[in-house]
């Protein structure tokens, strides 16, 4: 009798071990397997589903990813995180749930908005101002950061959901994704930065003045012919896996290479030519030092693969 309780108690530990396994697999193939190391979030969830790729999803479906107070803090501490994590070379961001973002939570920031803090208009007007600046600088850590940054939308990109694909380096979306500056419908001028970014991501002044006066919507063909996206994905799942492909293409060039890149595109957007060609060389004569180029080089002339180079992490 002992020995058939011995038996059925390993057979449950060996289901429920199998079990386990099984669901870990599950997790690890979906790409959803938590970070082993850094920061857990309120709002948003951090995953890393592929070699040197980080994948940043808002996590209030429930909500429609609203933009809620949390939010705007946990931004900065996961992209500060993100630049400081020399693995990661790459990073996607998306919304979970049925929409990419609706938006700023209205009911949830009520307060910071229309009563802030202070007893004379000039304590009012400096109090808001704070409060302004601290969501500004939750998309401003995007284009800090040295990683290229993958927006990947679905469905409904409403207002600050805007705000901040514009301030990501790609844009994707899937054939049921629109974007709507929503601002002007509730009263106010746009100030996280659909404003500052958007005529560059679309490069027509003509047409974000339309979007931003009137509040249209752009669907995904219009936001594909006007520049705002450069790929447009049958559905979800399609447009991830898109999404994440591209991340690791990126993450397998030099880090060198790819993020210098990055700093100077974005140093070229906000300087004339003339300065940006004198800050190039300026970062050049140090960058060019480096041993990627030689290791680039090599795999060319002998004509192998360059995804099989091995760069060291930057």
């Amino acid at each position: 009798m002992a020995t058939v309780l011995m038996m059925t108690r390993a057979h449950h530990q060996l289901t429920g071990l199998r079990g386990t396994i099984a669901l870990l697999g599950r997790h690890l193939l979906s790409g959803r397997l938590a970070m082993s190391t850094g920061p857990t979030y309120e709002t948003l969830l951090v995953t890393k589903p592929k070699d040197h790729v980080v994948h940043v999803e808002i996590n209030r479906p429930e909500k429609r990813n609203a933009l809620n107070q949390p939010f705007w803090k946990e931004m900065v501490e996961c992209f500060n995180h993100i630049a400081d994590d020399k693995e990661c070379r790459a990073v996607v961001v998306s919304g979970s749930g049925k929409v990419f973002s609706a938006g700023i939570d209205l009911v949830d920031i009520t307060g910071d908005l229309v009563t802030p803090e202070g007893d004379d208009a000039a304590r009012v007007a400096w109090n808001l101002k704070q409060v302004i600046k601290l969501y500004q600088e939750a998309f401003n850590v995007i284009e800090k950061c040295s990683k290229p940054v993958i927006a990947a939308v679905h469905s409904a990109c409403i207002g600050e959901g805007l705000d901040m694909i514009s301030a990501c380096d790609i844009r994707v979306c899937t054939k049921d994704a629109w974007f709507q500056a929503k601002e002007v419908d509730i009263g106010q001028a746009a100030d996280v930065g659909t404003l500052q970014r958007l005529p560059h991501a679309i490069g027509s002044r003509s047409l974000v003045c339309e979007m931003v006066f009137t509040a249209r919507k752009m669907f995904s063909d219009e936001a594909k012919s006007s520049g705002l996206v450069s790929h447009v994905y049958d559905n979800k799942a399609n447009m991830m896996e898109g999404a994440l492909q591209l991340a690791e293409d990126i993450a397998s060039k030099s880090p060198v290479a790819v993020q210098g890149s990055k700093v100077n595109l974005l140093y070229a957007r906000d300087h004339s030519v003339p300065e940006s060609l004198e800050y190039m060389a300026a970062w050049n004569m140090a960058m060019l030092q480096t041993n990627d180029i030689m290791k680039s080089a090599t795999a060319v002339f002998q004509k192998k693969n360059l995804k099989e180079n091995i760069y060291t992490n930057l």
